[in-house]
């Protein structure tokens, strides 16, 4: 798969990337090395030797640009549109969402380009430029706001899939045989391919591939499928967070609590996925990622109290509860897939934070969705939007699942405009780069719900 291409470098930075620092200036900025991955074995139990800048992000000019490729338009077509009503035209911003062009370089990106407006009107598109192919199988949910992708490729998907269910089953002993079947019906190398087109190598969506797998595995065994209880759930999950985020005690009980980590399939999942995961990030994109795991473990002890007091929350506390019980530890993760690094205090800004949120509540609502009728098939009260909806705004299960579709929408299109007002304030190469990540992603999560009809059936409510 072709990596994207590079990004004119910007000539002089805009006033509005100057208000949130001095970012993307050439290469003293940032350095351009890129270990390799680890593979093989599980790592022993320990810190891991690591390089001092492992997947440090390559100056400005080499950083892709969004609105090539899959879910690129969702963000760079707003953005467009808003700095052509800008008063004061910014060329720097017009190079960055074009994106290099001439000879040789129609092959840098995922998907055919739109050919370059000859005048002022907008770009035509090429006549034999054909349309991204349809996902294999299942049909999307009508009405529900999304974009296509193309078919992720067939040789990653394999390779990742034949890695990722060596590591599951002899690494960390996550899944019995009698679990087999589920796990391969979860296609999860398909999931990550599609989420990561972007990916450099298969070593890098291997990062992603172990970390969803693990927390699966949690989710399964701690909350839900295979013997999970909301009893004592925030006992087990504190103890598995320690995986991520490690204890630092004496030397006494130090030993007892590295032992711990080996003791079920979760806390062995976690504690292998984050010791890769460490080894390609920097520790800010580490610790970034421990913060969001803690967010959805709160989200999941929010829902296990309310299954342990069967409340039905109010439809806007339901939504609280999702926006930590929900994917964003997956987008956030974006950079250090595509190898590139974006800064800790522009990942902090809170504009950023706003655009992951979105993401990540866009993304949980479409799960809510495609899982509904497996969900209703599963014992006891299983909370999600539409059954929320019903019970708590007296609709009938049909109008109740539609209006969670309308509101699926809303926070999508909510995400893309927060993403392109973003790029066009703050349009330094990385952050657009990011974005550009996280709207491919949440169009390859949509692709994966819907594609996978081992898993997911849609209500016959049309």
């Amino acid at each position: 798969m072709p990596v994207p291409g590079p990004s004119p470098a910007q000539s002089s930075p805009p006033a509005a990337a100057a208000r949130f620092g001095t970012h993307g200036r050439g290469a003293d900025a940032v350095t351009g090395g890129k270990p390799a991955l680890p593979t093989g074995p599980a790592l022993p139990f320990g810190p891991a030797a690591r390089p001092s800048r492992p997947f440090s992000a390559p100056a400005p000019e080499a950083l892709p640009v969004p609105g090539e490729g899959p879910g690129g338009d969702a963000v760079a077509e707003p953005v467009r549109e808003a700095a052509a009503a800008t008063a004061t035209p910014n060329p720097a911003l017009e190079r960055i969402m074009r994106g290099p062009s001439g000879v040789g370089t129609e092959g840098l990106f995922f998907t055919p380009r739109q050919a370059p407006p000859a005048a002022p009107p907008a770009p035509a598109v090429a006549p034999d430029v054909p349309a991204p192919r349809a996902a294999a199988g299942g049909r999307p949910i009508p009405g529900l706001y999304h974009h296509p992708v193309p078919e992720p490729d067939p040789a990653r998907v394999e390779e990742v899939s034949r890695r990722i269910k060596r590591w599951a089953v002899d690494e960390v002993e996550a899944y019995p045989p009698e679990w087999e079947d589920q796990f391969d019906g979860f296609s999860v190398g398909r999931y990550m391919v599609a989420c990561h087109p972007d990916a450099p190598t298969v070593d890098h969506l291997m990062i992603a591939t172990r970390l969803m797998v693990a927390e699966n595995v949690v989710d399964d065994c701690y909350c839900e499928d295979h013997g999970g209880s909301p009893v004592g759930l925030g006992g087990r999950l504190l103890l598995a967070h320690t995986a991520l985020d490690p204890v630092h005690t004496t030397a006494e009980y130090q030993s007892e609590w590295a032992q711990s980590l080996l003791s079920d399939a979760p806390r062995r999942s976690y504690r292998s996925a984050m010791e890769y995961f460490t080894r390609a990030a920097t520790p800010s994109q580490a610790d970034r990622y421990r913060h969001d795991m803690a967010r959805l473990h709160m989200g999941y002890l929010a829902e296990a109290a309310w299954a342990e007091t069967k409340y039905v929350p109010e439809v806007s506390e339901y939504l609280a509860m999702r926006q930590f019980n929900n994917f964003r530890p997956c987008p956030t993760i974006t950079d250090t897939v595509g190898g590139y690094e974006l800064p800790a205090d522009l990942h902090a800004m809170p504009a950023m934070q706003r655009v992951i949120a979105l993401a990540g509540n866009a993304t949980t609502i479409s799960n809510d969705l495609y899982s509904y009728t497996k969900e209703l098939d599963s014992p006891g009260l299983h909370l999600n939007l539409p059954v929320v909806i019903a019970a708590r705004e007296g609709l009938s299960d049909k109008e109740a699942y539609l209006k969670a579709v309308d509101i699926h929408n809303d926070l999508m299109h909510a995400f893309e405009a927060a993403a392109a007002e973003l790029a066009v304030s703050c349009p330094d190469p990385r952050v657009v780069r990011f974005l550009r990540g996280v709207a491919v992603w949440v169009d390859g999560n949509h692709y994966w719900h819907q594609s996978n009809t081992y898993r997911y059936s849609l209500p016959d409510f049309w």
